[in-house]
């Protein structure tokens, strides 16, 4: 499916990350948001709210974040491709309704900026610090989607990309940007509608008397329906059967909540995307996400211009699900993994964990504020030489 040109602003434009993120989301046909601001998100609120009556979305701002996760989640079983977006602090209090979100199989997309903390922390500073909220700051077991552009035109990219997750795994999905990506102004070219892939919401064929919402199919995904086209269905936070309704036995608990996580760790490799250069020989693999990513690139250089040529590099543009297999395969054959991130330790852990000690892992960590500086990456770098 093509993307509707009412929501494509075809051509080139020289936006920040914020904005392009804005786009991306009309782009993918995006029709409702509901939300408060934050810094450094706000951006993204205004561009669509400037934007949403020239394409018949509905624009809604909130009394606080709970209300705009929850009706984004409300308005998904409504028929519409919903998001949100905010920060630190708001995204602590979407949580609980996140975690709903999972249960329901709600497809829609949280985009967080993310800034430093822990509380207010830094609100105009960027920061990398959410990236294990993300994964696990709802309670119980259920799996999601993360995607970290480094870029405005990665955030226009990957938004579309986030939408386009949502609805095939029908999951909430996350566009895990910080500030520094959020506020960048660079070029960002929008292609026309029809060179843009959009994946549609997947509404059941069946007949009202044979539906089931929760039906266990071949792809582990159920079929969905909306509110008010006659089907009668059953949607409930609590462990439920095919119906949707309550079931509260052991038995359907492990049956419901093991496709949460099936219909994602089984299709992991189809969903999650990196970036790699020199790793045929690379002896030392520098792994980085978001800003990160970019700043390395120069701690990179600064090492091979001492001498040190055999360096790869790996990009997370998916940081959840996480490419365990690969990170296990490198880890036979590399001296040591090197991985600056703008907190004190958080997807680095994954990374220790899939090496096994088989080699080692160095964090260059940064407390947020500011980028890292490159010679922090390049020591680091010398270090796993030795």
């Amino acid at each position: 499916m093509k993307a509707d040109p009412a929501g494509v602003l075809t051509g080139e434009h020289y936006l920040d990350g914020d904005k392009a993120c804005a786009e991306g989301a009309l782009a993918a046909g995006c029709r409702f948001f509901a939300g408060y601001p934050i810094t450094p998100s706000t951006e993204v609120a205004e561009r669509i709210s400037e934007r949403f009556p020239l394409v018949g979305g509905i624009f809604i701002q909130m009394e606080d974040e709970l209300a705009s996760i929850a009706a984004v989640v409300g308005a998904a079983w409504s028929g519409v491709k919903s998001m949100t977006v905010t920060s630190g602090p708001g995204f602590s209090l979407m949580m609980e309704n996140i975690g709903l979100g999972a249960m329901l199989e709600t497809p829609c997309v949280i985009v967080n900026v993310q800034r430093g903390g822990p509380s207010t922390g830094l609100p105009t500073l960027p920061g990398q610090a959410d990236m294990m909220q993300v994964r696990w700051g709802s309670h119980g077991d259920y799996e999601i989607i993360a995607l970290s552009p480094n870029s405005p035109q990665e955030c226009f990219d990957l938004t579309i990309t986030a939408f386009n997750l949502s609805e095939q795994f029908r999951v909430p999905t996350f566009v895990m940007m910080d500030e520094c990506v959020g506020h960048m102004t660079e070029k960002v070219v929008i292609p026309p509608a029809e060179e843009i892939e959009i994946f549609p919401r997947r509404f059941t064929k069946k007949k009202p008397e044979e539906y089931l919402p929760y039906a266990y199919q071949e792809d582990l995904v159920p079929e969905m329906v909306k509110a008010g086209d006659g089907y009668f269905f059953h949607v409930t936070g609590l462990t439920h059967d095919e119906r949707g309704y309550p079931d509260m036995s052991w038995e359907m608990q492990e049956k419901c909540v093991h496709r949460l996580l099936d219909k994602i760790n089984k299709n992991a490799g189809k969903i999650f995307i990196i970036e790699e250069e020199n790793m045929e020989n690379a002896e030392v693999v520098v792994i980085s996400y978001g800003i990160t990513s970019r700043v390395a690139l120069r701690g990179i250089q600064l090492a091979q211009e001492a001498g040190m040529k055999n360096i790869g590099r790996m990009r997370l543009l998916t940081v959840w699900p996480f490419p365990e297999q690969r990170i296990r395969g490198l880890a036979s054959r590399v001296k040591a993994f090197v991985m600056p991130e703008m907190n004190y330790g958080q997807v680095v852990r994954e990374v220790e964990r899939c090496a096994a000690g088989k080699c080692k892992t160095i964090l260059v960590p940064h407390g947020g504020g500011t980028v890292h500086p490159p010679e922090t990456i390049y020591q680091a770098i010398k270090e796993a030489y030795q």
